[in-house]
């Protein structure tokens, strides 16, 4: 039987990763050994391992630096890849790649969820002949991963380095959650630019998870520990379901939280006076199910998952607390993105709107903010999940629009009954009309006049003649907004329509 105590003495040797000193000093930054960070994903351990032997015949190079298997997640079957840094420091040979390779196309086979546990020095520069440039070199991966984008959820973990082309994996993620002080993602590093370009940069500047969350718009979601990044994904999949064919899990319905003030007493009448949108969402949705994403960028937006009854909604909100909640190239990006994650999986879209337009000026336009504001106009009017839009207080110019306005087919417009629609707000069109006359009236005449003929413009675009016109679906009690919704959701479940017939749009990108 000493075949038998050779096949387990590989196995334990293979199983214990790199050398020692890699484990220590991955300890020393906080970082955790591959495998447990498998165990502490999945409900009990991996089920599946592939190519677990990879590379065997080499001592250093245990499972060639990366494991691929299945296991389960809230009982549901996943594909997972989890670099081993304690090997080459995760880099990717020609068997890494391949496994990679498989385990994506076995995601792609069984419809499940595919999952990158990423930690990777990038590709072993010894290995780029077999590994590179190949019809199942790393290429292979993005396209891939690519092909995956839509059929099922993908999800990347950022622990550690995601460098050169490497860093396309979190990438061509639906989300990236990243571990502030490890995690980082560049196609050159700070050396490289300093040799190349004559850049002296740091790695957190180049690269890391704040400047990726807050700045670039390439990181979802910053944590702290990588236990927290392991609970993300587990909460963020339960709002999922496997694969685009299906429709997310409904869970038990649960009340909203309960506060002292209700909407009505938050949302104030003045329609230039700041308040805190996230207040209002609260409110509306079951207690403790809000999921927000890309909170550190683009913050005049806000983009998340909820449940409202039970049932999965995406989150669509202006912040009128951040920048008055004016629309930006970023966070038209921000919800351009969101919003074609979730048709993609078939999650019901809700859009708040509190917003005074596009932002305007010659900055803006130099970063093309009409070429990103109509790339979310564009994934807006495409997803055919049900989409209900709630005027909140204002909707002005295309703001309206973005915000999936009457135009949009949306399935409800609502509003609240101090709720304004325009092309733009009363002091700002009363200035591009009346500029000249009140320029020439006495002193003592202007606010007089400026007040009236504001007035004017209110009454113009009251919410009840909007109403009266069809322009908007309903006029609901603030209070009375989540019982709406809810009634509205489980209504428009059944709803199932076709964009238009061809092949796919030309999208300003």
């Amino acid at each position: 039987m000493s075949y038998i105590n050779e096949f387990h003495e590989k196995q334990d040797k293979i199983k214990q990763g790199g050398k020692e000193k890699y484990h220590h000093a991955n300890e020393a930054k906080g970082k955790l050994f591959v495998r447990k960070r498998l165990e502490l994903l999945f409900d009990e351990d991996i089920e599946i391992e592939d190519a677990f032997f990879a590379n065997c015949m080499e001592d250093d190079l245990p499972s060639d630096g990366v494991v691929t298997g299945i296991g389960k997640i809230n009982g549901q079957s996943v594909c997972v890849m989890a670099n081993d840094s304690t090997v080459k420091a995760g880099s990717w040979g020609w068997r890494t790649v391949e496994k990679i390779i498989r385990i994506q196309e076995t995601a792609l086979k069984l419809e499940i969820p595919m999952i990158y546990l990423v930690d990777s020095a990038g590709a072993r520069i010894t290995d780029q002949i077999e590994m590179f440039p190949g019809r199942r070199g790393a290429g292979r991966i993005f396209h891939n991963q690519i092909k995956l984008s839509g059929r099922v959820p993908q999800i990347c973990l950022l622990f550690g380095p995601s460098a050169a082309g490497g860093a396309y994996i979190p990438a061509f993620c639906d989300i990236v959650v990243m571990v502030e002080g490890n995690a980082s993602m560049y196609l050159g590093s700070p050396r490289m630019a300093e040799m190349v370009i004559g850049e002296k940069v740091s790695l957190e500047e180049m690269g890391g998870a704040k400047m990726h969350c807050s700045v670039s718009g390439c990181g979802d979601v910053m944590v702290k520990t990588e236990e927290e990044a392991i609970d993300f994904a587990r909460t963020y999949l339960t709002y999922f379901p496997p694969n685009y064919k299906s429709t997310p899990p409904k869970r038990a319905a649960h009340e909203a939280k309960s506060f002292e003030k209700s909407i009505k007493d938050i949302v104030p009448e003045n329609q230039n006076a700041p308040f805190n949108m996230h207040d209002l969402i609260e409110r509306m949705v079951d207690a403790d199910s809000f999921c927000e994403i890309k909170k550190l960028f683009a913050p005049e937006l806000i983009t998340g998952l909820a449940r409202i009854d039970g049932r999965v909604v995406g989150i669509i909100a202006n912040q009128p607390r951040v920048k008055g909640g004016v629309l930006f190239p970023d966070s038209a990006d921000k919800a351009a993105k969101f919003i074609q994650l979730c048709d993609a999986f078939n999650i019901s879209l809700l859009f708040l709107m509190d917003v005074p337009g596009f932002m305007i000026g010659t900055r803006v336009e130099q970063q093309g903010i009409i070429r990103h504001g109509a790339k979310m106009l564009a994934m807006m009017s495409e997803a055919t999940v049900p989409k209900i839009s709630v005027v909140v207080r204002k909707a002005y110019g295309a703001g309206l629009y973005a915000m999936a306005g009457p135009a949009f087919e949306s399935d409800a417009t609502l509003a609240f009954p101090t709720a304004q629609i325009a092309v733009m707000g009363p002091e700002a069109a009363i200035n591009a009309v009346y500029a000249n006359k009140i320029a020439s009236l006495p002193e003592e005449e202007k606010a007089s006049f400026i007040k009236q003929k504001q007035q004017e413009y209110k009454d113009d675009i009251d919410i009840y003649r909007l109403a009266s016109e069809l322009v908007v679906d309903a006029i609901i009690d603030p209070d009375k907004i989540r019982e709406e919704l809810s009634a509205r959701y489980a209504i428009y479940e059944s709803k199932n329509v076709m964009f238009t017939e061809r092949k796919h749009g030309v999208y300003p990108v």
